[in-house]
């Protein structure tokens, strides 16, 4: 049976985020998620009037996938989902995790040659920039084990983070702090271990309340590409090609990562090595979603959360695109509050930020009180 709070979210997915109209073909592409929640999905595709079409995963079984692909397998397989990719209108993303660390024991070879030869042409080149798309998470035992809380509680969480932020206060709140970033050229973040230094100059903003990420709450650009100089230290977990790395720290020269370092160095600079534009800065965001507070190593909620901002290795959006193309795209997230060390965000010599609390007029709307139901 259809939970009340399964069709509310499967409302909000299609009618907010992808906004589908009558007669537009919506690709629904789930990993480990209920049949229920896939069902209360399909229901208001067609209760719009759109056309839905599923995509049915389980994560062990891509685990199986990747194991035995190599370069040929996996662009054959690339060549027939950009082929149904370019026939949507609209993506609806949504991952659950029986096992966190399913892909965990997978060569990092596998993994950058899924990123490489089937993510990067299906994802980056033609679901983001031609789809109405949105991507998120959902409850399950293993995304609760991650959370380090019961089922039964991170499923109240969640539910509350996705449905219960008011999102129509929060694009209202980021248009003010869209205009003034638009003006800005220079940005210095400041906090332990960190002294960063950046220009945004033209570089577009993309405010986020609900359309692309489920739960959202950020405010996008991205620096220009050649201007990142000094030292950032990030203070939340984060697992790539199945190893969670912590502490990881970055020195910039000329935009450039010229040292890495985090618990495991070595895997760290694999990674950053993946191509030229790994080591550089795609991204600059902002977090302010009211609901989201601790990290729980899961991008989509982390870099959401109050009081942060993230500094993303790999690819530009090209809806803030500052040149930088890669096939990867990882959103480490730093926690300003005086709980995490606090820290400061300055823009053109304005104070914009303290301790993870905005406290410029252009951003003051976008702090938690002013964002919940």
């Amino acid at each position: 049976m259809i939970h009340p709070k399964q069709a509310e979210l499967a409302r909000l997915l299609v009618t907010h985020s992808v906004s589908l109209k009558k007669g537009e073909k919506c690709l629904i592409q789930s990993h480990d998620v209920p049949e229920e929640m896939i069902e209360a999905l399909i229901n208001e595709i067609y209760e719009v009037g759109a056309y839905p079409v599923l995509d049915y995963r389980r994560a062990r079984l891509q685990r199986a996938l990747l194991k035995g692909a190599d370069r040929e397998s996996l662009t054959g397989i690339a060549e027939i989902e950009a082929f149904r990719m370019k026939k949507m209108d609209a993506f609806i993303g949504i991952r659950g995790y029986d096992n966190p660390r399913e892909t965990s024991d997978l060569p990092e070879s596998q993994s950058q040659l899924e990123m490489t030869h089937l993510m990067k042409p299906v994802h980056h080149e033609i679901r983001v920039p031609g789809t109405k798309w949105v991507v998120l998470r959902y409850p399950t035992p293993g995304m609760a084990a991650m959370a380090q809380t019961s089922t039964g509680s991170f499923e109240d969480f969640y539910f509350a983070v996705t449905t219960e932020v008011d999102y129509a206060a929060m694009a209202k709140a980021m248009e003010p702090a869209r205009k003034f970033l638009e003006k800005t050229k220079n940005v210095h973040i400041t906090g332990p271990g960190t002294d960063l230094r950046f220009s945004i100059e033209s570089i577009p903003v993309v405010p986020c309340f609900g359309e692309r990420n489920i739960p959202d709450g950020e405010i996008y650009t991205a620096p220009v590409q050649d201007s990142v100089e000094g030292t950032i230290s990030y203070n939340a977990p984060s697992s790539f090609f199945g190893h969670t790395y912590q502490n990881i720290r970055f020195s910039f020269e000329k935009g450039r990562i010229v040292e890495a370092a985090s618990d495991d160095t070595g895997k760290l600079n694999a990674i950053l090595d993946t191509d030229e534009g790994s080591r550089y800065i795609g991204e600059f965001a902002l977090g302010c979603n009211p609901r989201i507070l601790e990290p729980m190593d899961e991008t989509l909620f982390d870099e959401k959360i109050a009081g942060s901002f993230h500094f993303t290795p790999g690819n530009a959006y090209t809806e803030a695109n500052n040149g930088n193309r890669s096939a990867i795209h990882w959103d480490l997230v730093c926690i300003q509050r005086p709980e995490y060390g606090g820290g400061e965000i300055s823009m053109d010599g304005q104070l914009i930020r303290r301790d993870g609390i905005f406290v410029h007029p252009a951003f003051e709307a976008l702090n938690p009180k002013h964002l919940t139901r």
